[in-house]
């Protein structure tokens, strides 16, 4: 009997020396190289839709206190952010072994205010000034090239977990209809093209001051550029405004999984045309 005890004991304690030393290997591959990332919102769209899956890649520009995982599961009342982790690496606005971004990237970052993780692209490097006008791009005082990209269309209806519909220039749309963007196609300074979507005249975001990006920062914007908080709002809990190098998370190359349902279990709804697929 006493045999049968200590042999039922040992396998819950090899039970919870495997889970221990598998949470420490999920942490430091987590830390040090791949992030999972899900998009929750239609800011990066049509570049990233909601509902895509992917991994940010951690070694691109190096580590800060922002690479360490924040821990929130609210149902348990746990809430560990990235800095009480690593806190002793942040304040001086470096990395180490890092690199420097390129324009053009999607880079995922921790909000210098709220500490939650955006995606963005990055537009403005530091000593750029940056400027919208007529919803052109300006770049150092010169308007980036901009073609026609047709019509971006997508059912209206509820989007990801959320359930948020999605905004339509050729709204009103009832659910179940055809939204539709305008689509435009943006190159940037170094030869990065990608897409933007518009959907109306919006003042505040498509006529804004000069941005003088400072030394060590960084200024991003969606690529739905009418349905986007980004670095074209003050830096407050809701606008991004500037972000220091040290808050760069990673780059985000490939979409790997994408599914248009509220969950990943909705089979139904995986759109298998964007599993894999390249981030320009």
């Amino acid at each position: 009997m006493a045999d049968e005890k200590q042999g039922f004991l040992g396998a819950i304690w090899e039970t919870i020396k495997t889970v221990f030393w598998a949470l420490i290997i999920a942490g430091v591959f987590r830390t040090l190289f791949f992030q999972p990332f899900w998009i929750p919102s239609s800011s990066m769209k049509d570049t990233l839709l909601v509902g895509d899956f992917l991994f940010v890649n951690k070694m691109a520009y190096g580590y800060s206190y922002a690479s360490c995982p924040s821990v929130k599961l609210a149902s348990l009342g746990v809430d560990i952010d990235a800095a009480d982790i690593c806190g002793f690496l942040d304040g001086d606005n470096s990395r180490f072994l890092g690199s420097e971004p390129e324009r053009g990237d999607v880079v995922v970052f921790r909000h210098p205010v709220s500490h939650q993780d955006y995606i963005k692209r990055l537009i403005g490097l530091p000593g750029d000034r940056i400027q919208m006008k007529g919803g052109v791009l300006q770049i150092n005082g010169e308007p980036v090239g901009v073609e026609d990209g047709g019509v971006f269309s997508e059912v209206k209806e509820p989007q990801g977990p959320e359930g948020r519909f999605p905004r339509c220039s050729n709204d009103p749309v009832g659910q179940g209809g055809t939204c539709e963007k305008q689509r435009q196609i943006e190159t940037l300074p170094n030869g990065v093209s990608h897409s933007t979507l518009n959907i109306a005249d919006n003042l505040d975001l498509d006529d804004t001051p000069i941005f003088s990006v400072p030394e060590g920062q960084y200024f991003f914007m969606g690529d739905n550029r009418d349905n986007s908080t980004d670095s074209r709002v003050a830096q407050t809990s809701f606008g991004v405004g500037f972000v220091p190098y040290e808050n760069l998370i990673g780059r985000a190359d490939r979409v790997m999984f994408s599914s248009a349902g509220r969950s990943m279990l909705f089979f139904w709804t995986w759109r298998s045309d964007r599993f894999f697929k390249g981030i320009t």
